[in-house]
């Protein structure tokens, strides 16, 4: 499947879009969040939190690069923002939360893709104005097309 070009009008609706992934989230998942400061990458990701039955509101894991929070399914919110270098991202020893049995949520995704996991969702966020986002969702692998195929099917639950 090619990529999925999406237009939120709102935070709101973009926590939606996340919640609906995490529905859809299996374990081992791996999301890769692109786009500018403010683009909505940690209100998609708090959706996604929602989906996984998690309770906690996630913050931004900027200033410790990685949060953990708990539900159906372990989710690891990680950040690069504060990394300059891909030797940072390497240094880190994120193979545990990459690899294993959660979802990974990766904000900043663009400063590490050379190390990280090969199949994965990219999904890049960006400013069409104060409100709206336009969000391209391209797979990268087999289970990350099948998940935007399942995803596709029920676009109006969260517009």
């Amino acid at each position: 499947m090619t990529a999925l070009q999406l237009i939120s009008h709102s935070p709101e609706q973009t926590q939606r879009l996340g919640l609906h992934l995490g529905e859809l989230a299996q374990a081992s998942d791996v999301f890769l969040l692109t786009g500018n400061l403010g683009s909505g990458k940690t209100c998609l990701t708090q959706g996604i939190a929602w989906g996984l039955g998690i309770k906690e509101y996630a913050f931004s894991p900027s200033f410790i690069i990685v949060r953990e929070y708990y539900g159906r399914l372990p989710l690891y919110h990680i950040d690069f923002y504060r990394l300059d270098h891909i030797e940072e991202i390497v240094d880190l020893g994120l193979e545990e939360y990459l690899y294993g049995n959660g979802v990974c949520v990766v904000e900043w995704a663009e400063k590490g893709i050379g190390v990280l996991p090969q199949e994965n969702l990219l999904i890049n966020l960006s400013y069409i104005s104060h409100a709206d986002r336009s969000l391209s969702l391209e797979p990268k692998g087999e289970r990350y097309s099948q998940l935007l195929k399942s995803f596709s099917l029920d676009l109006e639950t969260w517009s």
